[in-house]
Formats: C-alpha cells, sequence, structure tokens
C-alpha cells in the first residue's frame, strides 16, 4: 500500500468529537496529530501548522493528541505473537514497557507501561491482550524472562522460547519508543502514568497506520 494512502486512511480515522469551538481548521488539527504521532516533535509539529499560518503551542497539539483518544484496532487473529517487557524512563522514574505485536505484520497489538515488573502484572497483561484480540490459539514468542513464561502458562498459552528472529518485532517497536522518550519531557513533564499510556496507546495506532 502506498505510503500517502495509509497517511491518509489514518487522518480519515482521527476523530474530533472532543473539538468544542473551531479554533483551528479540523484538517489542520488531524494534521498536527499525525505528524507527531508519525515521530515529529511537538516543536517541529507546531513550526509545521505555522507554515499554513495557524499558531499554536506544543502543549495545545500535546492536548489534541490525548483527546482523540485514538486506540489500535482489536479483534486481529495472529499465528505468533510476540511478547516482551523494557525499562523506559518518565520524569527520571523508571517503568516496565510491555508490548505485545504480531511478527507476521508487525502491528502493535497491545501495550501496558507498569512502574515493576511481577508476575500478577505480567498475567494481567496477557488477560487484557486476549480480551483484545483472538490470540488464544496463537504460538507466544518469548525470551528468558521468568513473569512472561508464567503468565504464558497460567493462561493455557502455547509458548516457545525465541532470543532473536521473529521477536525482532516487538524490539523494533522498543528502539521506536525509546527514541521518543528524549522527547516526553515535551508532553508528560509531571503528568500521571495514565497521560503516557493514552500516549502509547495512540502511537500503536500510529504505528498500525504507518508500518
Amino acid at each position: 500500500m502506498p505510503e500517502n494512502t495509509r497517511l491518509g486512511g489514518s487522518i480519515d480515522q482521527i476523530n474530533l468529537e472532543f473539538v468544542e469551538r473551531e479554533a483551528t481548521p479540523r484538517l489542520l488539527m488531524k494534521l498536527g496529530i499525525q505528524l507527531h504521532l508519525a515521530g515529529l516533535s511537538l516543536s517541529n509539529t507546531v513550526s509545521v501548522l505555522d507554515i499554513f499560518g495557524v499558531e499554536r503551542a506544543r502543549s495545545t497539539v500535546h492536548n489534541w493528541v490525548h483527546k482523540a483518544d485514538l486506540q489500535p484496532e482489536t479483534g486481529c487473529s495472529p499465528d505468533h505473537v510476540a511478547v516482551d517487557e523494557t525499562v523506559i524512563r518518565l520524569n527520571d522514574e523508571q517503568y516496565w514497557l510491555y508490548a505485545a505485536v504480531d511478527p507476521d505484520t508487525n502491528e502493535l497489538l497491545h501495550t501496558k507501561l507498569e512502574p515493576t515488573r511481577t508476575n500478577v502484572i505480567a498475567r494481567t497483561f496477557f488477560a487484557e491482550l486476549r480480551e483484545k484480540h483472538d490470540v488464544d490459539d496463537a504460538v507466544f514468542l518469548v525470551d528468558g524472562a521468568a513473569p512472561l513464561k508464567d503468565a504464558c502458562q497460567r493462561h493455557g498459552l502455547d509458548f516457545r522460547y525465541e532470543r532473536h528472529g521473529n521477536r525482532n518485532s516487538v524490539e523494533r517497536v522498543f528502539r521506536e519508543v525509546k527514541r521518543r522518550t528524549s522527547s516526553f519531557s515535551n508532553c508528560f513533564s509531571n503528568a500521571e502514568r495514565e497521560t503516557a499510556d493514552d500516549w502509547l496507546q495512540s502511537f500503536a495506532f500510529a504505528w498500525n497506520q504507518l508500518i
């Protein structure tokens, strides 16, 4: 599929029902949301809007992204699911990012941000994943992390130890998220974890449109 078709499709799916007054043309609001989620910093995004004669603060664009409440599609039926966890930092604090990816399509199926890493949290992550997608017959690709293997066993899911190979799909997602944590201070300074979780859901939506 041509890249411009994917961009156009994702813009069409951005819902602006949260808008109370038309201070900015809707198409430019959608463009600002899409550009930021596609990887442009807030500063560069407002610079692009300025080209069209629209002057907005970085916080305004951030609020657009947050209020749009974008979510990746549900109901996928992958044959394999690559699952992993990694540490990211927000506001100088350490969090654990859990992610599940379909290695055949590279689509990001589910994310969860937690302040710690336990068996219970891993089991909850898998429960949420199963609610969103048809994954009970999938083969889960995990590394040596004990909580992930425990969660697979508790949910009765088939899993296979794989350190590289198809699990590289989830590593690509982590690399992109970590690359962009340098701009999180523009969005999440002194914010709650839920705000970062909302951003990750929006990121998943954009990632799936652009891969």
